[in-house]
């Protein structure tokens, strides 16, 4: 089944890509809460986890509304991966309009290595090019820097991102050209 299907959806398997509403919080939400504690925990601290976990693992209903934030998911709904991009970055503020940044991609962890999430940031790459974004950016965490390396990123640089103050996550700058 491969290809677009209408200009919101792509079919990948039997595997549904479309644009979230507010609607989809609980199910992005649930999606971080099952993905994040067991993808990240080779690659970070119990104590980094401990404090982290409980704000990195809440969707942004912001990031659903923007019109450039998708979710795969099967038939029956169940959220399988999801991720978007936004111009504005991370932790705010709006850059030079030819940037992008990869904004809260996740999959869950039973439904790795299927392309989910490649077939998420393609569409990110897709829409953000046609937005004249001419650079992308992200902010991996260490156990995404491989894929974010597959898909054409390059690493710039370890960064700590502030969730709240006194409260850092490590991460990985990285950037590619669209």
């Amino acid at each position: 089944m491969g290809g677009l299907e209408m200009e919101d959806k792509a079919m990948v398997e039997d595997i549904t890509i479309r644009i979230t509403s507010a609607a989809d919080l609980p199910a992005v939400d649930a999606l971080l809460t099952a993905s994040y504690p067991v993808l990240l925990k080779p690659d970070y601290a119990p104590s980094t986890l401990v404090t982290c976990l409980p704000l990195i693992t809440r969707a942004r209903p912001e990031l659903l509304r923007s019109g450039s934030y998708f979710m795969a998911h099967e038939g029956d709904g169940r959220a399988l991966a999801a991720g978007g991009w936004t111009h504005n970055a991370p932790q705010g503020g709006v850059g030079p309009r030819d940037v992008g940044h990869i904004r809260h991609v996740v999959t869950h962890p039973k439904a790795t290595r299927r392309g989910l999430a490649r077939s998420i940031l393609e569409r990110c790459f897709a829409t953000a090019r046609a937005s004249g974004v001419r650079w992308m950016m992200c902010q991996s965490t260490r156990t995404a820097e491989p894929f974010y390396s597959a898909m054409g990123f390059q690493r710039r640089g370890e960064i700590e991102i502030m969730l709240r103050p006194g409260i850092g996550f490590p991460a990985v700058e990285m950037i590619r050209a669209l």
